[in-house]
């Protein structure tokens, strides 16, 4: 993982995954989403960007930003939003079992994974994949069986701007209505 580099691309279009550490399930605790807010809130006064999507689940997040036409730098931003809600929230979410030396060196809780994976989207059509997988995750992970029943998710903006029918992606309840006739 050294030499792994990002790809920067300035006014980029990125899709992000974030997760806590050793996948907590804690980000959708009024605490950590409150501070999210915050955190997004401020960081987007001195380096804006477009949260084109969004969704919150208890262990991990997915979003989709758009950054202005003269900034490459996502991991500043990101890095600006873990700490605050790391400092807002952090000691309530401190855990001395995940709090590793290094971790203790750099100054560090346990809120978060260290890295985070983003992926430059090419196009419209990579767009779209990436937004029907953020909103359909809930889904996905067995959260809710419908999508417009998850309450962390930009898919309701969407839903009110006509992207999606409210019933998107269905309903993943078995009905045992006329079994065995």
């Amino acid at each position: 993982m050294p030499d792994y580099r990002r790809a920067a691309v300035s006014g980029g279009c990125y899709f992000f995954t974030l997760v806590s550490e050793r996948r907590q399930p804690i980000l959708t605790h009024p605490d950590v989403r409150q501070a999210l807010r915050a955190a997004i809130e401020t960081v987007r006064l001195t380096r804006p960007f477009t949260i084109d999507a969004w969704v919150l689940l208890p262990d991990h997040l997915h979003a989709i930003w758009r950054l202005p036409p003269d900034d490459k730098d996502f991991s500043n931003r990101w890095r600006l939003i873990k700490r605050h809600v790391t400092h807002a929230c952090g000691r309530a979410h401190l855990r001395d079992d995940l709090m590793s030396e290094r971790r203790r060196l750099k100054g560090q809780g346990t809120l978060w994974q260290q890295r985070f994976w983003e992926h430059l989207i090419r196009d419209e059509h990579d767009y779209g994949r990436h937004f029907d997988y953020l909103h359909g995750n809930p889904l996905k992970h067995g959260l809710v069986t419908r999508v417009r029943d998850w309450p962390w998710s930009s898919f309701h903006r969407w839903v009110n701007r006509g992207v999606y029918p409210i019933d998107w992606a269905g309903d993943t309840r078995t009905d045992d209505l006329g079994a065995g006739e």
